[in-house]
């Protein structure tokens, strides 16, 4: 009864799935003045690829924003989950997004658990997306002092990997919809270095859980482990940076008060 329970939730997550495909309304690409452009990269014995947007209006040293995709991803899927947005923002404020590709749609992300090739082959993502920082750097006379690096799930957990191993090269991270892993799930060696760190996370995400707990798609498919709570993660990373006492709490203006939803803000400040 239990398997004949988990194959139904399967056939009914991949239905809802192929209705939000079916009927999503995925926004068109808009025509800008820069440039989207591509490269591989043989790193550590697989070519691995990425595209960054150039924007008409760069800056003289710009600042590069990576931006990692979810499970099952890719680069430009990760330019159309965000509606495009960071290659407007580009355009306003000089700045190089970047979207590179898992290995096989995957990142080897901070969780031991996770049923795909990138965990299970060992893939050295935090050295391959520090290797593209360094040629964009070298290519566009980027800024290495602002490399910054975001992402949704997979890929929010492989931004929290990049502020936990790597702090010399990015500087700051903003992961989404993700958590630090409970130690016995950690599968990372962490520097123990301070980095600028915002977290957005959703109090009702049915993957990831805001009180902490296995990640699992509606707590039954793809356990990734567990994970601490959203608070947690957050101090965490504060204590790091030397904030020990309790934050500031406060509720931004709700601008849209028909959506069921309100934005509450956790701050650390010195």
């Amino acid at each position: 009864m239990r398997l004949l329970g988990y194959t139904l939730a399967a056939i009914l997550v991949l239905l809802l799935a192929f209705g939000y495909l079916l009927y999503a309304r995925f926004p068109s690409e808009p025509v800008l003045p820069g440039t989207l452009q591509q490269a591989r990269l043989n790193w550590d014995g697989h070519e691995r690829s990425y595209s960054w947007y150039l924007p008409d209006n760069v800056a003289e040293t710009p600042a590069l924003v990576f931006v990692l995709h979810g499970s099952m991803g890719d680069g430009n899927g990760a330019r159309l989950t965000y509606a495009y947005e960071f290659e407007q923002l580009a355009e306003v404020h000089g700045f190089i997004p970047v979207f590179p590709t898992g290995f096989e749609n995957h990142w080897n992300d901070c969780r031991k658990q996770g049923p795909y090739s990138a965990k299970a082959e060992g893939i050295d993502d935090v050295g391959f997306l520090s290797a593209v920082a360094a040629e964009l750097v070298g290519s566009h006379a980027a800024d290495p002092n602002r490399v910054f690096a975001t992402g949704l799930s997979n890929g929010g957990n492989m931004a929290l990997r990049l502020g936990l191993e790597a702090p010399d090269v990015f500087s700051a991270v903003a992961p989404v919809a993700t958590n630090l892993p409970i130690p016995a799930n950690l599968d990372c060696t962490t520097s123990g270095k301070a980095v600028a760190f915002l977290l957005m996370n959703g109090s009702n995400d049915t993957m990831n859980p805001h009180e902490g707990g296995t990640v699992a798609l509606f707590g039954l498919l793809g356990n990734r482990g567990e994970v601490e709570s959203s608070v947690d993660t957050a101090t965490y990373f504060a204590e790091l940076a030397g904030h020990n006492t309790a934050p500031l709490a406060r509720t931004l203006q709700d601008t849209n008060p028909n959506d069921g939803s309100i934005t509450e803000v956790l701050e650390w400040k010195a």
